[in-house]
């Protein structure tokens, strides 16, 4: 199997929540021990959009990027932060 790109993974999954998407950033932070760390860094204004209410939207995007990395035996850690 073609391993897949983890970033735009995020990226896609991530974008069309922003209103500002020129100012996302989504870059793999670590790679170690089959835990791959990523982080995506939003405008100040988009924060709330991606975490959304009690972390619900976050946590679909984690359980979809989770399924699609343990297909490799891998696991996947997403932080958000702003600029």
């Amino acid at each position: 199997m073609k391993e897949i790109n983890y970033e735009k993974l995020v990226s896609d999954l991530v974008y069309p929540l922003v209103l500002h998407p020129e100012d996302m950033v989504v870059k793999i932070f670590s790679e170690e021990d089959n835990v791959i760390t990523i982080q995506i860094m939003v405008n100040a204004e988009d924060v709330g959009r991606i975490i959304g209410k009690k972390g619900r939207v976050i946590n679909s995007v984690r359980t979809i990027a989770y399924a699609c990395v343990a297909r490799y035996g891998k696991k996947i850690e997403i932080s958000v932060d702003s600029f």
